[in-house]
């Protein structure tokens, strides 16, 4: 049997507390690698609700302590347990885990051991969290833990009578959730994305100037106005105009010449945070008629929505209600300020494209109308050319609504018109960023007020009972 070093699980690049645990605790339990879940077992903590759990535990340690870490934080330890091919079960080999991870810890530490059977080696990954059970202090990852825990692991294997990797590999020095990271190979086009962003780091005079920078880089590139490139191994080539917003041709150029601000997409994905979702009302929903089984999955939908707004909370510095309450009268505001904006541009907007239409209609049917004023307003020369007469008396009406002594030109109307398409190209973003911060921020606070309603109605029935 062999162990690989001790992985501290870190925040780490713009993860939140709650995602940084999620991501490795989803894959260790993936049914897939698990005998469908039936090769997981765990130690004072619930192995679906872990996440929520820890990040519990972390909560709890804070109001404890008062010690806040920053992104160097560790949350959580993991560690591997390899095993010889064709030599131990399954389940066995879940045991030897659990004994591992109870002697390591001294049962201080909340745990859960994972077997995976999906390669020829049986192997566990256990996962335990940093807080201790009655959250006052925290693991150390001292020096030689590695040493001390695959010591402790081989005295295991031995004292079970298993077999002993000697020299046993490990990743590098990297954490699991890298390496795991470093398998996914990225597409062709990520790759161009990622080498313009390399390219757009050194700062390129122009736009031939990066064409240059990424030449050099190893592409193949067919110039005009939707440039495309093809990489080494490469079958077809791809257009920047596929690449995103932010890879275009015209946003490049303008982050070149200052106008906008390149925003790499990897940075962008990696700091997209998990957003809390409205608590359920179970006692509703079971008076609606749903089952047992929805109840039981609507408590751990709760849990882990309450764990999350209270990460929300932590993350934003709004413990105190007061401050929670101002924020999201502070973001409603501003959302309501932006929204008014962008309507004002798109009702201005239709008014064009509505004035447009009528003074088109009006130049096509000015002659006509003039034949039947000349004609003395002959029925019958009406009868015969009514549509457009009607359409052409419904814009000269349009034109005396809006009160129109001189009618703009269609060019001035398309100009303008293009102005206010791109005054609103360019608010959209900040409007949603502000709708969306709005949302979470209603959601979170929703969540404490429900919170705190259960809070005041357990305390209620106290006293009752009192």
């Amino acid at each position: 049997m062999a162990t690989t070093r001790i992985m501290p699980l870190h925040v780490g690049k713009g993860r939140t507390v709650g995602k940084a645990i999620s991501t490795i605790i989803d894959y260790v339990e993936n049914p897939a690698k698990t005998d469908g879940g039936q090769l997981i077992t765990s130690f004072a903590c619930n192995s679906r609700l872990a996440d929520a759990e820890f990040l519990y535990a972390k909560q709890r340690y804070i109001r404890n302590t008062g010690r806040i870490r920053g992104k160097d934080d560790v949350i959580a330890y993991h560690l591997r347990q390899a095993f010889v091919p064709g030599e131990i079960t399954p389940e066995e080999a879940n045991r030897l885990g659990q004994e591992l991870a109870r002697r390591f810890t001294k049962e201080n530490h909340a745990y859960i051991v994972c077997t995976h059977v999906d390669r020829k080696h049986i192997h566990n990954h256990i996962i335990w969290n940093a807080v201790s059970l009655d959250c006052d202090r925290k693991f150390r990852n001292f020096w030689g833990s590695s040493k001390a825990v695959r010591k402790l692991s081989d005295t295991i294997c031995v004292e079970n009578g298993y077999s002993i990797v000697e020299n046993p590999k490990e990743h590098g020095g990297k954490s699991y959730d890298q390496w795991l990271g470093d398998q996914k190979k990225p597409s062709h086009r990520e790759l161009l994305r990622m080498a313009i962003d390399q390219a757009m780091e050194k700062k390129p005079k122009d736009f031939d100037d990066l064409l240059v920078m990424l030449r050099d880089a190893g592409y193949e590139i067919k110039p005009g106005k939707n440039p495309s490139f093809r990489g080494e191994g490469q079958k077809r080539f791809v257009r920047l105009d596929t690449l995103g917003e932010d890879y275009t041709k015209e946003a490049l150029i303008a982050a070149l010449t200052g106008e906008k601000k390149h925003t790499p997409r990897r940075q962008s994905a990696e700091v997209m945070p998990q957003k809390p979702n409205l608590l359920i009302d179970i006692q509703q929903k079971l008076q609606q008629g749903k089952g047992a089984g929805y109840e039981r999955w609507a408590k751990v939908f709760n849990l882990k929505q309450m764990a999350q707004s209270m990460n929300y909370l932590q993350e934003h510095g709004l413990m105190e209600m007061d401050a929670l309450v101002q924020k999201s009268d502070e973001a409603v505001e501003k959302y309501h300020e932006l929204a008014k904006q962008i309507r004002t541009i798109e009702d201005r907007m239709d008014e064009i494209s509505a004035l447009r239409g009528h003074i088109l209609t009006y130049i096509k049917t000015r002659d006509v109308y003039a034949a039947y004023r000349k004609a003395g307003y002959s029925k019958k020369f009406y009868a015969e050319h009514e549509s457009d007469i009607l359409r052409h008396k419904a814009a000269k009406k349009a034109f005396d609504e809006l009160g129109l002594q001189k009618l703009p030109t269609i060019k001035r109307l398309q100009d303008e018109y293009a102005k206010l398409q791109e005054e609103k190209k360019k608010a959209l973003p900040e409007y949603r960023k502000a709708r969306d911060e709005m949302r979470e921020l209603l959601t979170v606070k929703a969540n404490v007020e429900s919170i705190l309603r259960l809070d005041e109605h357990d305390h209620g029935k106290k006293h009752v009972r009192e």
